[in-house]
């Protein structure tokens, strides 16, 4: 039987043996070319050609109130909508982070004064995706997004992104006379002022003054 021929056996044992060799080297193949997203999502360093990029328009300027913009923090959303996680990151004006093949660059942060109204959270947000234009292109960084978004009214500019989204949480500064907690503020805001002068109130301890007595009748 053919089964039993010693070269036949050879042969399909030389065929495993050049398998064996062949799949790592299919699979690094596979790894340079990108595979299916093309990232390392174990990879936390910011690209070079990223972190170079201008933080921020020149119009950005720092305002004579409130917490210097160096030391702002935001707090900032990342989703990924090809696996629906969702990652909170917390920045300061300048900072890249990198998660998988997506950057998120912070230029600065801001909050109303406290008597303008309507009250807004905005933070000025890059956004950087390694990703192909086209199916026959390498890999390259590309940026995707780069403006101001909104805490409450996020509709006035948004990331137009297939797989990734961005938003604002949060900015955490402070302005002279604001105290430690807003909703106290706030209150002292609406608190209703007190008309008269500003002498100090007469002390409830003191006694009513007595009404004059009746005049005696005649006889």
């Amino acid at each position: 039987m053919r089964a039993s021929d010693p070269n036949v056996a050879g042969r399909r044992l030389a065929g495993l043996g050049v398998a064996r060799w062949l799949m790592p080297l299919s699979l690094m193949a596979l790894a340079g070319c990108g595979g299916g997203d093309g990232a390392d999502s174990s990879s936390s360093d910011v690209p070079q050609a990223v972190g170079s990029v201008g933080p921020a328009p020149s119009g950005l300027v720092e305002s004579e109130f409130g917490t210097p913009v160096k030391d702002r923090v935001a707090t900032l959303g990342l989703l990924n909508k090809r696996n629906n996680e969702t990652t909170e990151l917390k920045m300061k004006p300048g900072e890249a982070r990198r998660i998988g093949n997506v950057v998120v660059k912070l230029s600065s942060c801001e909050r109303s004064l406290p008597w303008e109204r309507p009250q807004q959270t905005g933070a000025f947000v890059q956004l950087f995706v390694e990703e192909r234009a086209s199916v026959s292109e390498p890999l390259r960084w590309r940026k995707v997004f780069s403006g101001w978004l909104f805490k409450e009214s996020p509709s006035l500019n948004v990331v137009e992104h297939p797989v990734y989204d961005v938003w604002v949480k949060d900015c955490a500064m402070s302005f002279p006379g604001e105290e430690e907690k807003p909703e106290d503020f706030a209150a002292a805001k609406r608190a209703p002022k007190a008309s008269g002068s500003d002498s100090a109130p007469a002390s409830q301890d003191a006694p009513a003054p007595q009404a004059p007595a009746a005049p005696a009748a005649p006889d």
